[in-house]
């Protein structure tokens, strides 16, 4: 349908009856040509396409036609709306170049930010905004704001897999080079004027005023860092395995070329771009070989459904079979591509690029370095062994890359993000012993009424602890004199425990579920540390500087007797999470009603968390019921393990057990 249809027309479509002199949009010729079903209920797409087709080449030959200055002075007023008006002076650009790569990136971008800026425009007076451009565009809030026929207009163009259906085409890597007729890109950059046009008539009309959301800021990137920069030799070498390897189409291989340029040029957004989307097409290839169904290998049609990284990471096939990709490819290659494309806690770089919700300009130059980088080894998987191993021997460079691939693990999924949670925690805990104390304020606490509670709560705590130890793997188990592990010992059981391989790649249901659980209640108690270390060190200042109240100098003295239960109880707290961790995958053995009863018991501990969260914070200080509330959540945990229903005590007894 790109290639051909839209061509057939001879006769001259006259520019004058598309725009005027100066630059507004007439609507009427362009909605004309849309064409719909004799039954009037769909859009006739290939009529549509034919009738268009010379109102693109018009549109293009006068864009051809204008001097940069030309162009801004008609239609930057039109392309405010976008909030990214910058970018289509480098898509003029782009066009008078007439280098169809850069056409191709410039639509690609396009259609990025017109769905970003359609989105802002569907808040105005929709709530829950579409996350996919075709529903945006047949959404009732957008035909109220630029009338029913424009947006068919558009639904032609980028709205429906049975039209043009540009969006999708390349930012899925189904476009070779010279594929995309620079015509298209001409009239998108017309459209997306003209409505602007139409928005700013509607805006005068209502008083509306439209708002940008503010774009996403790529955050915890350093613990996504894991390949080195690619220097100048990785480059040189990245150069000549591209024109080798078989992962890449010959007819794509312009695509990585100017990829590469791109991130010599610190255009790094443009690189990122075009590799995620080159990534897509020869992972599409090997998925198709592998999995042993050519057919797939089609390119977008609207009759087919087309494959796409979300079916070429899953584990299953649409038939149910197992995916071969993933056992092709190996479990480090799918974490680096699950980490930076699908984990909703990381960058999900694919997403965000063609959803318009990153700033092009302040595209961290880190993630594309990891991008090329794991591309750069990918490809090296598809040399010659001969060449391969040339590479390994004489570039000191490429075995260090190869070697970070290869040990690659998961950062993004919710296991790896547990495992932070109780690092982050047990560091925070770690400080309250230093937090210092007023003179007098600990001999007072020790007078104060409570201790035979809490020195009994502590004792169970011992007792808990020495059981749980009973089930630390052999390998990871903390030396120590003593009959039972003393407190000093608990943070480097922690990070021994953490420090455990735990299977992340296509987690089941009931194992998301309770890392689900398990994670709020780590979510609390970093909440709690960091509510009782606040609230020390202000009430010791206010103490040293005679400021307390009588009633306040109570109360800190109760935090401060409290501290000495709550520490312990989350080092309980965060060993309990730890061991689970290391062996979630057991709950997977659990009858439905052993996995409920298992659930009740976890989210009572997250309800403990939760309510000591409320007594500890400055507001509230009920230093004496966090302590009721502990003594009465050890009992459960107490009879919880008596009971011999936790993941622990159902895994395999196995000293050298690595999960």
């Amino acid at each position: 349908m790109i290639c051909k249809l839209g061509f057939e027309a001879r006769e001259n479509c006259h520019i004058s009856s598309i725009v005027t002199q100066n630059g507004e949009v007439c609507w009427t010729t362009i909605t004309d040509c849309v064409v719909y079903t004799e039954s009037a209920q769909g859009l006739d797409y290939g009529g549509s396409v034919r009738l268009l087709g010379p109102v693109c080449q018009a549109v293009h030959l006068h864009l051809s036609s204008l001097t940069k200055g030309q162009f801004e002075t008609r239609y930057s007023p039109g392309l405010q709306w976008t909030g990214v008006p910058e970018l289509f002076p480098e898509m003029f650009d782009a066009l008078g170049s007439l280098q169809s790569l850069a056409i191709s990136l410039s639509l690609m971008k396009l259609t990025s930010c017109l769905e970003r800026a359609l989105a802002d425009v569907y808040l105005l007076i929709g709530k829950e905004c579409p996350f996919l451009l075709r529903d945006l565009i047949a959404s009732e809030e957008l035909a109220q704001v630029f009338g029913q026929s424009v947006m068919d207009v558009l639904k032609v163009f980028v709205g429906s897999p049975c039209g043009l259906n540009l969006r999708n085409v390349l930012w899925h890597g189904f476009a070779a080079p010279q594929e995309i007729p620079p015509k298209y890109c001409s009239m998108m950059i017309l459209l997306t004027a003209g409505l602007g046009q139409l928005l700013k008539g509607y805006l005068q009309q209502t008083k509306f005023t439209l708002a940008h959301r503010p774009f996403i800021t790529l955050t915890s990137l350093e613990d996504l860092i894991v390949f080195p920069d690619v220097t100048y030799e990785v480059l040189s070498v990245l150069e000549e395995v591209m024109k080798k390897s078989t992962f890449i189409l010959k007819i794509m291989l312009p695509y990585w070329e100017v990829a590469l340029i791109n991130f010599k040029s610190n255009r790094f957004a443009d690189c990122a771009i075009l590799l995620l989307v080159q990534l897509e097409t020869g992972l599409r290839k090997v998925f198709a070989t592998v999995n042993k169904c050519p057919k797939r290998l089609l390119t977008a049609e609207s009759t087919a459904l087309y494959t796409t990284f979300d079916e070429i990471l899953a584990k299953h096939l649409n038939d149910g079979k197992i995916n071969q990709l993933p056992l092709f490819l190996g479990e480090p290659a799918m974490e680096f591509l699950w980490d930076f494309l699908n984990h909703q806690e990381g960058p999900r770089l694919r997403d965000r690029l063609s959803h318009g919700e990153i700033s092009l300009p302040e595209f961290p130059k880190e993630a594309a370095n990891q991008l090329l980088a794991f591309s750069f080894v990918l490809l090296l998987r598809f040399i010659d062994e001969d060449l391969l191993s040339v590479f390994k021997q004489e570039k000191a460079a490429v075995r260090a890359l190869v070697s970070v691939a290869e040990a690659y693990g998961a950062r993004c999924h919710p296991v790896s993000q547990l495992k932070k949670q109780v690092l982050s925690c047990e560091r925070s805990i770690g400080v309250w012993p230093l937090l210092p104390l007023p003179e007098g304020s600990e001999r007072e606490a020790q007078r104060s009424e409570g201790n035979s509670e809490i020195n009994a709560c502590r004792s169970l705590i011992t007792e808990i602890v020495a059981e749980l130890c009973h089930h630390v793997p052999e390998t990871h188990r903390v030396p120590h004199d003593s009959e039972h592990l003393p407190p000093e010992k608990w943070p480097q059981l922690l990070r021994e425990l953490c420090s455990i391989p735990v299977r992340t790649l296509f987690c089941p249901r009931a194992v998301l579920e309770v890392l689900a659980v398990l994670r709020k209640i780590g979510a609390h108690c970093r909440r709690v540390c960091g509510q009782v270390a606040a609230c020390a060190e202000l009430r010791r200042r206010q103490w040293e500087d005679r400021s307390l109240r009588s009633r306040q100098r109570r109360n800190y003295l109760r935090l401060v007797h409290s501290i000495k239960l709550l520490s312990p109880m989350l080092y309980l707290i965060l060993l309990l999470i730890a061991l689970e961790l290391v062996n979630i995958h057991v709950v997977l053995g659990k009858n439905t009603s052993e996995y409920q009863q298992y659930l009740r018991f976890l989210k009572s501990i997250l309800q403990y968390t939760e309510n000591l969260a409320a007594y500890t914070s400055q507001d509230k200080n009920k230093w004496d019921e966090a302590v009721n509330l502990t003594q009465a959540a050890l009992l459960k945990i107490w009879t919880f393990s008596e009971k011999k229903q936790m993941l622990i005590h159902l895994a395999k007894k196995s000293a050298s057990k690595v999960v």
